[in-house]
This record gives structure tokens, sequence and C-alpha cells, in this order.
């Protein structure tokens, strides 16, 4: 089968290539699934580079969710049944032609979503409703702070967070371009990473802070976090887009005097060890797709070779919207 490969550790698209490896056969309790459509994530970018923990070896298959119907069955699997369209999280192996997931974590795609929204729900929408839900425990009038307001992951919080009763809903980006993009997303007000963070939040929230803070930064901005967050505020650490070593978290003592919580979260830790939360939350997103209630931007491009450029566009932070790749 074809599948999108990385050789070797990389910061651009100089070791990626799409290329032919043995077709994925599901074990006990997986299913194999015909990929029609998968998402292209930034914990890519984050394998590409060789940053701890992501790539398994080398020649590396990313792809963290998929869009498809069920091919195979492992042994002591009952279902899905063959040819169920169902969206899945793989956490890897998801850009190829064939990709085996755990068979509790393929859902079935309701009526009146299409396979590429489909394909953005696993990863993308799945860890926006993870981390606003038992994650973050987003409370009813609770304000936010979401730190890269403007990529998918953010994009796709400023929604959920409304349909959960979130109140003001503050974003943060890395650059002045792309501030209009988190706007349209629906943040209240967005504001640029930078030395004037603080108080411009402080501003917005007449001085309280906010409830919940939603950090993809790794610890680089974790001192402004707990400047930011409210007394009994929840600040959760959901990734390293820097892919710097982590620093050390704030000395107890730090929470103690502020109030303050620090969690982490990892949609494939929650995966490996509640695949039921992430079946759950999958589902959702699914339903709400359906009725109507959610919406994602969606960037689509035919083909496994579009992959390394929808990658290297989110290295680089000029994607605008979720990227979906057709196979």
């Amino acid at each position: 089968m074809r599948a999108l490969l990385f050789d070797r550790p990389a910061g651009d698209t100089s070791t990626t290539r799409v290329g032919d490896v043995p077709a994925a056969v599901p074990g006990p309790g997986e299913v194999a699934i015909d990929v029609r459509a998968a998402g292209v994530n930034f914990i890519d970018v984050m394998a590409r580079r060789g940053d701890p923990g992501y790539a398994t070896g080398w020649p590396f298959v990313p792809g963290l969710e998929v869009a498809g119907a069920v091919r195979a069955l492992g042994p002591g699997v009952s279902g899905p049944a063959i040819g169920t369209p169902v969206a899945a999280f793989t956490g890897t192996g998801g850009l190829a032609e064939i990709a085996v997931v755990r068979a509790e974590l393929a859902v079935e795609i309701p009526a009146g979503v299409s396979i590429e929204e489909a394909a953005a729900a696993p990863g993308t929408l799945t860890t926006a409703a993870l981390l606003l839900g038992p994650t973050g425990r987003l409370r009813p009038g609770d304000s936010v702070l979401v730190h890269s307001a403007a990529g998918g992951v953010g994009q796709a919080l400023a929604s959920l967070a409304r349909l959960y009763g979130a109140g003001l809903l503050l974003g943060t980006v890395g650059s002045a371009q792309r501030v209009a993009l988190a706007e349209k997303a629906g943040y209240d007000a967005v504001a640029v990473r930078g030395e004037g963070l603080v108080a411009r939040v402080r501003e917005l929230t007449s001085g309280r802070g906010v409830d919940l803070v939603l950090d993809p930064q790794g610890t680089d901005w974790i001192d402004s976090d707990l400047e930011l967050v409210a007394p009994g505020g929840r600040v959760v650490l959901f990734g390293n887009a820097g892919g710097a070593p982590l620093a050390a978290l704030p000395p107890a003592g730090k929470l103690f005097g502020g109030n303050a919580a620090i969690g982490g979260f990892s949609i494939r830790g929650y995966a490996a060890k509640a695949p039921g939360m992430v079946a759950e939350a999958l589902r959702e997103v699914l339903d709400r797709l359906s009725r109507g209630e959610l919406e994602v931007v969606l960037t689509v491009r035919d083909g496994l070779e579009y992959a390394a450029a929808a990658q290297q566009a989110l290295a680089e932070g000029r994607g605008e919207g979720k990227y979906v790749i057709r196979l």
C-alpha cells in the first residue's frame, strides 16, 4: 500500500516521501480501514522533527485521524461491520491507504457528515472536546484563554467552547497576520503573544484573569499563564509546539499562592488508557456535525503527495483552516 513516509528527522520536507509499505493487517481487537480521507496535524510536524516520543522508528508513517470504510476485522472483533463508514483515531499511520486501529476507537459516521469533515473529527475536534470537558472542566460562564487560537485545534476550541456555555473567549496568536483568522473563528478578542500579553488580558478581564488557560506552547508561557489565571482557575498544557526541552513546572508554593492548578493533556494517552473516553468525545463531535451545531473550516487537497506541503504550512504557521488529504 502507499503511505506518507518520514525517512529520518528533518525540519523541512527533505526527508518526506510517498512510498510503498506492506499492507496493514488488523491484529486482535483491531480493525483495518480503507482510508478515504486523513487529517494533517501539528503532531505530524513534531514527529518529523524527531521530537522525543512521537516517531517510533524510521521510516515512520504519520497521521493520527482518518475517515473511511471498515476493510477487515481482527480476531475477537465483532464490529463495526465490514463496509461501515467510520472515523477513527489512529495515533500514527493514518496517512496511508489502509490504517489499523483499536476497534473501540472507530466510530460510525452519521448521516449528513462528509468524509472530509469526518476526517477532521478524531484528532482536532475530539481533542477540543476532551480539553474543554474532562480535562479543563469548563463550566457555563467560565472565561477561557487559548494560545495558538488560529490553528486547527484553536478554531475547534472556539466553536465548542460556545456550545459548552463559555463566557469571555480570548485567544493569542504568534503574529499579527494570524489575528483575523482567530477572530473569524469566534474569539471575542485576540492578542499577539509578547511582553504586553499579561497587561492586555488583565485589561480585558477587569483585572480578574481567566478561569481556564489552554496552552499548546510547552512551558514557554507557563509563568504568564499563572499570572493570567483567576483564583481557582486551571492551566492545561497540551503540546510543545516549539519543540524545545520542557522546563520544570513552577514550585508548589506559587500554585498555593495563586489558588491555581496545572494539568497536562495527551489524546494519545487517553486513547491508550481510556479509549472509551476518546470514542465518546468523537461520537459527540460527529453528532454535532450531523446536526449542524458545529462547523469545521477545511482546506482539502487530493493525494498523499500534498501532505508534506500541508505539514510544512503548519510548521511555518501558514495554515488557514484544517488540512485534510483525500485519498
